[in-house]
């Protein structure tokens, strides 16, 4: 069984999809995904691969961390 560590990745893609005035079908076509997934990504419930997030990012023309970031669980490291 995998152990949870409760570890996280948030994503800013709403905020920059609207910034960027595209509707999620728009974004979703820029990028090669379906608007689902768009959908899926910005409600947190989905965790784009690293190939993904670096094409989102370099579509929005930032670095991957101003749009994608890391929460480290409260779980121990054990042995």
């Amino acid at each position: 069984m995998k152990k949870d560590f409760g570890d996280s990745i948030n994503n800013k893609v709403y905020e920059f999809r609207v910034l960027a005035r595209l509707s999620q079908q728009e974004l979703a076509d820029k990028i090669g995904v379906s608007k689902q997934t768009i959908f899926v990504m910005e409600k947190g419930k989905y965790i784009p691969t690293l190939l993904l997030a670096f094409r989102i990012a370099t579509f929005f023309n930032v670095d991957i961390t101003d749009i994608f970031s890391y929460d480290l669980g409260g779980a121990e490291n054990e042995n």
